[in-house]
């Protein structure tokens, strides 16, 4: 089999010789043999461990592309597809947040536009339970599941429910109406927070459903790399 040096492996992907040289002592590639002198011998076999591993760091991220090559590495190969199923269950999750949203979203605008409240006219927990005929208690495991966040009232320490906080509210129970767990609402509320408000979501939309396909796609890419990896170490 034919040997290579580091700075071979290293120049097909634009890294560093030592870069190659720390992915190996983290086992992201197989222990290489030495020469009498000390120098590294790699081979083939590591050029495609190193394809998979920089194609699974795209696919999953670095942290969960070095513990499947771990696994590969130490002949754990069911433990190794268990971490890249669990990627994919991700993004299976990732597609139900993004239908979700959207459903939320057409929901939302479909109807009237709600009341808004300004900052000097928040709405206490009482008031927004009411609003969305529910229960206060309700209103508080909203806020510890992470949906809400609040601010507090000066010298009482009431909560106080402002504009944004009533949207992310009236999300949530539209969410909670359709069964979906309150983990799962804290993560699509979070993305409507993040990006200001339903209609700036949902202008944010098509650059979300791209990046998951992005995500999709280098997964594919990934395990077609894997595959050809395990071939080589049979």
């Amino acid at each position: 089999m034919a040997t290579l040096r580091p700075s071979d492996l290293a120049r097909e992907h634009g890294l560093s010789a030592q870069a190659v040289r720390n992915y190996e002592r983290e086992r992201f590639l197989p222990v290489a043999e030495r020469t009498r002198s000390g120098y590294r011998v790699y081979t083939e076999t590591h050029a495609a461990a190193l394809r998979a591993f920089l194609a699974l760091v795209t696919a999953y991220g670095h942290a969960a592309a070095g513990r499947i090559m771990n696994a590969l590495n130490e002949g754990d190969r069911e433990g190794a597809l268990a971490l890249i199923d669990r990627g994919h269950l991700q993004l299976v999750r990732d597609r139900d947040a993004l239908d979700a949203v959207r459903a939320a979203i057409g929901h939302l605008t479909a109807e009237p536009e709600p009341v808004r409240f300004t900052g000097s006219a928040p709405l206490t927990v009482g008031e927004l339970a009411r609003r969305l005929d529910v229960t206060a208690a309700t209103i508080r495991n909203w806020e510890s599941a992470g949906i809400l966040t609040p601010d507090r009232e000066p010298g009482t320490g009431y909560r106080i429910f402002r504009s944004a906080d009533v949207r992310d509210a009236e999300l949530a129970h539209l969410l909670r109406r359709g069964h979906y767990p309150l983990e799962h609402i804290a993560a699509v509320v979070r993305q409507v927070r993040t990006a200001g408000g339903t209609e700036e979501l949902a202008l944010a939309l098509g650059d979300w459903q791209r990046r998951l396909t992005e995500r999709g796609l280098a997964m594919l890419d990934a395990a077609a790399q894997v595959s050809r990896y395990l071939d080589a170490i049979g």
